[in-house]
């Protein structure tokens, strides 16, 4: 039997976005970098990544497979709730999208950021996002707003940890000769200090929630191969000036370091990536894996949890429950790990870019102070 998921008319995907040609780059880099005053010809050099993949992101479509896993796992379960995708920096963006959505009849939209963790740029910039796109709908339609709920951070959800985990057994089973001695790089993107000391304002930070999930899967990984892995968390993709201290180690001087220590096989495990996007496919498939041939070190990427089934399934058991609970109903909240839920409403003061900074910018699902 076929049911709504009260009080949800849809689901929406909201991701960073990406180019899908050469012409998109350089003005997806501009609507990236706007109001940061940085030069085209600097936008150039790094759309360069870009351009040595065709001028095309890997994240459109990835995004269109996980509309369609979220599409088929909610009909296989029953649940008539339409999936949509918008983008912050690219088409489709977010606020066409939630415009069709309000054509359709949605007064109420529960949305997934593609993003596990919570910091500035994983979490409140697009809080800001939405709130700039609910307010630009409603002074198109006076008096007709369109609510926007955010699933919480889910990087302990038993889903996204068993999909991570999944990937780097796998990726432990390739490596030439066995496992014996390898050591797990886990890698996510790097982000200010001042953003990573603003992220732990009101509950673990950015940097406490990965080594969270590194301790989770490694946990996992030691009960199915019957023996411990040593493992360490490295940081990719920074940007800026270079004056700014961003979290470190780089996962190249990361890998260096390891090699010195007589380190010879390690795996690469982005968990802190929902997908393969740029980041994965230029900075670890190609920089990291680089560094580690040049030193001889063995060398595999792990899989991003994409559209693996658990993740799937466990995303969709997250937009049940929440639905559940806005409906007054007293439901569990399952967790790995050591640190607990966060919460759904953001607390005030949470996530900002920088310790004590206050902007006034409008967000949804958190107090602007």
């Amino acid at each position: 039997m076929v049911h709504k998921l009260y009080p949800y008319d849809a689901l929406l995907i909201c991701s960073f976005g990406g180019p899908n040609g050469p012409a998109d780059v350089l003005p997806f880099l501009q609507n990236v970098t706007r109001g940061k005053n940085i030069p085209d010809e600097r936008l150039k050099e790094v759309g360069e990544h870009y351009y040595g993949f065709g001028g095309k992101s890997p994240i459109n479509e990835q995004n269109l497979a996980l509309v369609e896993a979220l599409r088929g796992e909610l009909e296989r379960r029953g649940v008539d709730l339409p999936v949509i995708w918008g983008n912050r920096n690219w088409h489709p963006y977010t606020v066409d999208s939630m415009r069709t959505a309000g054509a359709f009849g949605a007064k109420r939209i529960l949305t997934v950021v593609t993003s596990a963790y919570a910091s500035y740029s994983g979490s409140r910039q697009y809080r800001e996002h939405l709130a700039a796109a609910q307010a630009a709908l409603l002074d198109e339609r006076p008096g007709q707003e369109l609510q926007i709920d955010i699933l919480r951070p889910f990087f302990n959800s038993p889903g996204f940890v068993s999909a991570n985990a999944d990937s780097v057994g796998e990726a432990l089973g390739r490596l030439p000769g066995g496992h014996r001695g390898a050591h797990i790089v886990y890698v996510t993107h790097s982000i200010p200090q001042t953003m990573e000391q603003a992220s732990g304002l009101t509950g673990p930070s950015y940097r406490e929630q990965h080594e969270d999930v590194r301790r989770s899967v490694d946990g996992i990984l030691g009960e199915r191969f019957g023996r411990s892995f040593d493992s360490s968390l490295a940081y990719c993709s920074r940007s800026g000036d270079g004056v700014v201290p961003w979290l470190e180690p780089d996962v190249n001087d990361h890998i260096r370091e390891l090699a010195r220590a007589g380190v010879q096989k390690i795996v690469i495990a982005p968990i802190g990536f929902v997908s393969d996007h740029m980041e994965v496919a230029f900075d670890l498939d190609i920089e990291a894996m680089q560094t580690a041939q040049a030193l001889g070190v063995a060398a595999v990427r792990a899989g991003t949890v994409g559209v693996r089934e658990p993740f799937i399934a466990g995303i969709v058991d997250m937009v049940e429950e929440r639905a559940a609970r806005e409906r007054g109903e007293d439901v569990p909240v399952p967790v790995v790990g050591e640190l607990q839920a966060f919460p759904d409403v953001a607390p005030p003061g949470s996530c900002r870019m920088r310790f004590g900074e206050v902007t006034g910018i409008p967000v949804i699902a958190g107090e602007e102070d």
